[in-house]
């Protein structure tokens, strides 16, 4: 009976948290490793049920423990909250995280490959860049317009604007040689950005499933390379409902007492992935205000509702036809679409 059928771990940077229990649900493992011994302890116990928090570390630790033999179960980290007994320690969280993993109706996290991984780098790299360069030319502008040198929106501005500020010699010398050291840090963001920009492109057109989404209006190269490289297996969702729920674009639920309760979406899942599917719907939106190729559901919608509450139903739809093109293989055909939601 003191055979261990269930381990949680608890993972943190050096320390790692085990609790273990029998068939009989007793607890027979309790104790802390270091990390330099994770791989030979679990080199040496028989293969068993594994699980841990889903984060980014945790798929690494799923893919070396599988290849030890061992049954590996990744539980997202609001999953295993409610089972945590009072108190805030490792043994705590681990212990919860056992009780957790073995009910019946727990929803566990698909173990990502080394090469999903390195996608998501990818993506992540890029949104790094963009937010940074961002920082950058808003500097740029605040900066200039302290002189009375403003310019439009836009970065293609931006580059017009130096070359101004480096030709106006009104300016003071040492503003002219900080503004000129601002331009060469934009130059390089610019070259950075390209070079991260084209082998996500490359990775999108060499991706079938990825270059299919991208025909949905509103989706685009970025959104569906996003859409691929972060959603899990859609065919884990029942429904494209479903799927629409775990990216957060369906509203939130507080009924009680037969009082049916909806608020704004519940924001849950990846917040770059459904951040961009509402930029796109936005853009759509935008043209279909312009009368340019606008569905009868959207053109109703806009007369119903503000531009903003239509972009995240808008999103809402584009995250069901990518679901059921995902799941069925099928291409995106814009005439049906529009009748079925007519």
């Amino acid at each position: 009976m003191d055979e261990i059928t269930r381990i949680f771990i608890d993972t943190s940077k050096t320390v790692f948290q085990l609790h273990g229990v029998n068939a009989a649900e007793a607890v027979v493992l309790k104790r802390q490793l270091p990390r330099g011994r994770m791989v030979e302890f679990f080199r040496k116990l028989p293969a068993t049920v594994i699980g841990l928090e889903a984060c980014g570390a945790s798929h690494y630790w799923a893919r070396l423990l599988s290849g030890l033999g061992h049954e590996v179960k990744l539980i997202a980290p609001q999953h295993v909250k409610p089972y945590v007994k009072r108190g805030k320690n490792d043994a705590n969280d681990a212990a919860g995280g056992c009780e957790a993993m073995s009910r019946p109706t727990m929803r566990f996290v698909p173990v990502k490959t080394a090469e999903q991984q390195a996608a998501l780098m990818l993506a992540g790299v890029r949104d790094a860049i963009v937010r940074e360069r961002t920082r950058l030319t808003n500097m740029i502008r605040g900066h200039a317009a302290e002189f009375g040198v403003v310019a439009a929106k836009g970065l293609c501005k931006i580059e017009p604007l130096l070359a101004r500020i480096a030709a106006d010699q009104t300016l003071p010398s040492l503003a002219r040689e900080l503004f000129e050291q601002l331009g060469l840090a934009y130059a390089e963001l610019q070259a950075r950005f390209q070079a991260v920009d084209a082998k996500l492109m490359a990775w999108h057109r060499a991706n079938a499933l990825s270059v299919a989404l991208a025909e949905i209006p509103g989706v685009g190269p970025i959104g569906a390379s996003l859409l691929v490289m972060k959603a899990p297996d859609p065919k884990l969702f029942k429904s494209g409902r479903q799927f629409a729920a775990w990216l957060g674009l369906t509203p939130r639920d507080h009924s009680t007492a037969g009082k049916v309760r909806l608020g704004v979406i519940t924001r849950a899942g990846d917040e770059a992935l459904r951040g961009v599917l509402v930029v796109g719907a936005t853009s759509v939106i935008k043209m279909a205000r312009t009368g340019k190729g606008a569905s009868p559901w959207l053109i109703a919608l806009l007369e119903r509702k503000k531009p903003k509450l239509a972009a995240v139903a808008l999103a809402n739809k584009i995250a069901r036809i990518a679901w059921v093109m995902m799941t069925t293989g099928e291409a995106y055909e814009a005439r049906r679409t529009n009748q079925a939601t007519a």
